[in-house]
Order: structure tokens, then C-alpha cells, then sequence
């Protein structure tokens, strides 16, 4: 069910309101039974805006409503009553959801903080009454301004999953796992590939009440870049991570190959991916001793800080913690010149 429900991905058709016609209206009373041009302004078309909510996690409200439609502007009025304003459309969004034309692929704007508003389609614009058109040799214009018509425009809304930090790996790393041992979250774990078919949040609590946001990517296969296995549909949401864990089982064939594919999928995708803090955690530890582990120590990537897990055995889970936290808290330059290169690994107590 929590898979349904999350949707990072709708087209809509918006379509804005037209702007009121301006009014042709003459002043006419008892002591001006032949007065000037009083026409008012037609009012404004509703215009179609984004807000960000961060109590919404997903574009669901969106899936089912593929046309959103704002009020037309009112007409102008006499005595220069300018007509009232076509009710705006406020569509609610998470907190990471870009805004695309669905024809050109161009980005308008990405909302990344709560209340942020943007107006996604605007409406026209109101026409002006007749008496904007008066002059000394045309003192009675018998003609107003048509309002703008509305905008029809298709748009695409995407969400990137914003997350202090996210889960990079391949299908079935142990990435929920992790997540479900050091968080409240339940994602779905089970032993076949692809069981994480939409990202999963989880807030990590850390030592002096403080916490941070860890995010669970789908897993990622060897050309993702190139949309295989659903490939732009995940990797979008590392985008918006501030540092990426690098998660691969201990028992792999070759961590350092693994960790390139990783990293050549994210290079491939968006470049400056690679500028993101990175940390490698080595999962399944509780399967193998240290014999096992100074072994494998050969074949980790000398440019990235790493660690051996146990998300089932709960080993090194405190170092991990600590680790991310100084990382996405400190300036990559400090971390580089602070935190040389060592592994950790978690020795059980006797």
C-alpha cells in the first residue's frame, strides 16, 4: 500500500483564467447626464501556484487530477471599478518537487523550503475600460480592452526526495534493513531484487536529542544511466541528498568494481553527483572474522572513508552515525584534512 501511495512522477494540464474585459461604461446622473468615459478595468485571470508543504511526502493528491482549471478575471465596472480577481489554484507539493513544460523539458523552478510559492501558470491579464482611451479628440471612446486569454499548458511535477542522507546501492545491499534498525521506518525487506520499488524516509535519532533524515533509494544496476531497470526514475531522488552511503555486502565478488559501477552510474546520471560527501559502509560483516575483514581491506577504494555494519547484528550501527554526522556537518575540505584514512570496524564485546 505505501508503494501505491507514493507518487513522484504526474503530468497535469493547467489551465489559467482568462483576464476580465475591460468595462465601456459612460457617467450618467442627475447632474451629468452626459459624463466621461468611467469604465474600470477588467480584473486579473486566476493564476495556477505551487506551495510547499513538508508535511506532504509524495504527489499523490495529483495522480487523479489531471486538469486543474483557475477562475476567469470579472469584468470592469462603472465609475472605475476595476473588476475583481479570478480565484488562484494553491496546489500543495512536498518539499523537493521540481516543475517541468512537459513539451520542451525545460525547468521553471524546484520547491525546496515550507510556504515556498511559484507560479506555475499565470493568468492574462485583465483589459483596461474605455476610460484609459479618452483624449482631447476622442473625449466619448466606445471601446475597452479584451481581457488575455488563459494559458493551457501541460506540466510536469517531479519529486526528489530531500534527505541528509541517502542509501546508494545495488538490489538487495541491505539498505532497508539498515534503515528499519536505525529508524522508526518499515520498509519492505525480503531476499529477492528490487523488493524497494519507491523511496523510503526515516529520521535517525542521534545523540543529544538531535536527528537526521535518511532516505532509502531503490537499488541501483549497471547502466541505470541509461534509464535500465527504471534508472532515471531513482536516481533523481540522490540528487537531493546531502551525503551518499555507499552500501555493499561483504560477501560481494569485488567491492572495489561494485563501488566503480556505483560511482560511474552516478557520474554518467549528473556529475556533480561526485562533489556529494561519500562513505562506504561494508554490510553483512557479521558474517565474515577479522582474518576476513583485513583481507578485504585490500579492496576498498582508497578515496572514500568506510566502515564494517551489521544492521541485523546491530554492529558498528553508533560508528555509522557518527561517521555521517561529521560528515555532512563539516566542509568536505576540513573532512579531508581532519579524518585521514582508516577503517573502522565494530569488535564484538566477549
Amino acid at each position: 500500500m505505501a508503494e501505491q501511495n507514493f507518487v513522484d512522477y504526474v503530468k497535469i494540464c493547467c489551465r489559467s483564467g482568462a483576464g476580465g474585459p475591460g468595462s465601456i461604461h459612460f457617467l450618467r446622473d442627475r447632474k451629468n447626464p452626459k459624463g466621461g468615459p468611467d469604465g474600470g478595468d477588467g480584473g486579473r485571470g486566476g493564476h495556477i501556484i505551487l506551495r510547499g508543504n513538508r508535511n506532504i511526502w509524495t504527489l499523490l493528491a495529483l495522480k487523479y487530477r489531471k486538469h486543474v482549471v483557475a477562475e476567469p478575471g470579472v469584468p470592469g465596472k462603472d465609475n472605475n471599478k476595476t473588476g475583481a480577481f479570478g480565484e488562484d489554484v494553491i496546489l500543495e507539493v512536498p518539499l523537493g518537487t521540481v516543475a517541468k513544460d512537459a513539451e520542451t523539458g525545460e525547468v521553471h523552478f524546484e520547491i525546496t523550503k515550507d510556504g515556498e510559492t511559484h507560479i506555475l501558470v499565470s493568468g492574462g491579464r485583465g483589459g483596461l475600460g474605455n476610460s484609459h482611451f479618452k483624449s482631447p479628440t476622442n473625449q466619448t471612446p466606445r471601446y475597452a480592452q479584451p481581457g488575455e486569454p488563459g494559458k493551457e499548458e501541460w506540466k510536469i511535477l517531479e519529486l526528489k526526495v530531500l534527505a541528509d542522507v541517502g542509501l546508494v546501492g545495488f538490489p538487495n545491499a541491505g539498505k532497508s534493513t539498515l534503515l528499519s534498525v536505525v529508524t522508526a521506518a518499515k520498509p519492505k525487506i525480503a531476499s529477492y531484487p528490487f523488493t524497494t520499488l519507491v523511496p523510503n524516509l526515516g529520521i535517525v535519532p542521534y545523540r543529544d536529542m538531535r536527528s537526521f533524515v535518511m532516505a532509502d533509494i531503490p537499488g541501483i544496476i549497471e547502466n541505470a544511466h541509461e534509464g535500465k531497470g527504471l534508472g532515471h526514475r531513482f536516481l533523481r531522488h540522490i540528487e537531493r541528498n546531502a551525503t551518499l552511503l555507499f552500501m555493499i555486502p561483504c560477501d560481494t565478488e569485488n567491492i572495489k568494481k561494485e563501488y566503480d559501477i556505483l560511482l560511474n552510474e552516478l557520474r554518467m546520471y549528473n556529475e556533480e553527483l561526485l562533489d556529494k560527501p561519500r562513505v562506504l559502509a561494508i554490510t553483512k560483516s557479521d558474517l565474515i572474522d577479522e582474518e576476513l575483514r583485513e583481507m578485504l581491506r585490500q579492496e576498498i577504494p582508497a578515496d572514500v572513508p568506510y566502515l564494517f555494519i551489521s544492521a541485523v547484528a546491530q554492529q558498528g550501527l553508533d560508528e555509522l552515525k557518527d561517521m555521517l554526522w561529521e560528515t555532512f556537518h563539516v566542509g568536505e575540505e576540513n573532512v579531508a584534512e581532519e579524518q585521514p584514512r582508516k577503517g573502522l570496524a565494530f569488535e564484538e564485546e566477549e
